[in-house]
């Protein structure tokens, strides 16, 4: 089939309970940092597959070592039969996340089984039933995971009455309109909200992105995550970290709360860690992670398949130093985003870490009013002459930048110059907007 005939088939037969649409695209194969569509056109991608194809596309190396393992022992279940690929796979895990204290490893499918289990243990570890999490915050689809999650796109759904959300310190749009000691005021809140609704002895865990990443690439104020740190360990309440889309090297280092030099009580992993195979991780405390025996299982978590995959994946990022190479790529990109910043009115803010970015668009930097229709067309524009871009944010009006890490100098700079030719062709006026009929992402 061709493209149209898969996009009509694909219209009548897949839930739109599972569409996130950008461009009229579908893909037939891809290769390093270039997807071809089913037409045969090539395009650069600047998303990575949400952030899922670190290493890039088409890994032959891991490619042999899925065959390789699937033919010598395709299946067996980790829940009572364990295999070596698991073993060796949480002895690395436990190896690269910081602590120093006793950590076991958890292995699901998905960001969102592994937040789950942060929202059934944490209560029952500790013996206290609240959670607080961040408005803006994104930690899966399950119910566990959506209840911790403070996305507007969630806000349909009913969830678990124990977690109260607090403001994310956006320094870019503060909650209170005031940038100054943001982190002076975010702390002041949640104090609040300890002498209030969340009394803090009745306190299990705060869940936190480091970045927060579909809530619009947001970076919290430097000094935020150590206060935060500071006022869980006064309390005696678990700091857990979501690095499901920003770890695995994206910011510059294997995990973005590493550029604070805080410690969580655990870590939760996914999206990168398979390099495209499904697979999620929870690395944490012992007495977080044993809290209940046969308490969160999957059949098939950990299987031989995901596992030796994800093992190759961290090789290829430690041997061919592609956490470096976030970092500068990382800041060839901000250096080029903020030139197209001073060019481009609508360019409200740029913000990132590594290969984590954001550029918000604006309808005009005074009023800073976001512009998600503008956003979108960015976005299906950019498609139309070859490349491909997503959107985030909970207004919707973040383009996202999130490559894989193997990203070269030169497809950084082919990038910028389709943003380029992308925003002065939106700007002019030459976009038609009914073709967001069914591509406007989040808007």
């Amino acid at each position: 089939m061709n493209q149209e005939e898969l996009l009509q088939k694909d219209k009548e037969l897949i839930s739109e309970g599972l569409k996130l649409r950008f461009h009229p695209i579908t893909v037939k194969e891809a290769k390093g940092c270039y997807i071809t569509d089913t037409n045969d056109q090539r395009y650069l991608d600047l998303t990575a597959g949400w952030a899922v194809a670190n290493v890039g596309y088409g890994r032959e190396s891991i490619a042999k070592v899925i065959h390789d393992q699937y033919v010598k022992l395709s299946f067996t279940t980790q829940l009572s039969a364990p295999s070596e690929t698991m073993i060796q796979l949480a002895d690395k895990l436990v190896e690269i996340v910081p602590g120093n204290f006793e950590k076991k490893v958890w292995f699901g499918h998905s960001g969102s089984d592994a937040n789950d289990l942060i929202s059934k243990f944490l209560p029952v570890s500790t013996g206290r039933n609240k959670m607080i999490s961040f408005i803006g915050s994104y930690h899966g689809q399950t119910m566990g995971a959506s209840s911790l999650s403070g996305h507007s796109a969630q806000a349909k759904f009913e969830g678990k009455g124990n977690v109260v959300k607090i403001p994310y310190p956006n320094v870019y749009r503060p909650f209170s309109g005031i940038s100054d000691n943001l982190t002076e005021q975010t702390m002041h809140f949640l104090e609040e909200v300890f002498a209030t609704i969340c009394p803090a002895e009745d306190t299990a865990g705060v869940i936190i992105e480091a970045i927060q990443s579909d809530g619009g690439i947001v970076l919290p104020p430097e000094q935020f995550l150590k206060e935060l740190r500071e006022i869980c360990d006064r309390h005696g309440i678990y700091l857990i970290v979501d690095e499901v889309k920003v770890g695995m090297g994206r910011t510059g280092k294997w995990f973005s709360f590493e550029h604070t030099g805080i410690i969580p009580d655990a870590v939760v992993l996914g999206k990168s860690l398979g390099a495209g195979l499904p697979i999620s991780a929870v690395v944490g405390r012992k007495e977080i992670l044993d809290t209940v025996a046969a308490g969160h299982m999957f059949t098939t978590s950990g299987n031989p398949i995901s596992t030796s995959a994800a093992i190759e994946n961290i090789r290829i990022i430690k041997e061919e130093n592609l956490i470096e190479n976030a970092d500068k790529q990382g800041n060839l990109f901000l250096t080029g985003l903020h030139k197209l910043k001073e060019k481009y009115e609508c360019i409200g803010d740029v913000r990132g870490k590594g290969l984590s970015i954001g550029v918000e668009i604006v309808t005009d930097r005074d009023s800073k009013k976001p512009d998600a229709i503008k956003t979108a067309a960015l976005c299906y524009h950019c498609y139309e002459i070859g490349l491909l871009i997503y959107n985030v944010g909970i207004y919707g009006n973040v383009l996202e930048i999130t490559p894989p890490l193997s990203i070269t100098t030169d497809e950084v700079n082919e990038a910028l110059s389709f943003l380029d030719q992308a925003f002065q062709d939106i700007e002019n006026g030459n976009f038609q907007l009914e073709k967001l009929k069914e591509y406007a992402g989040w808007g």
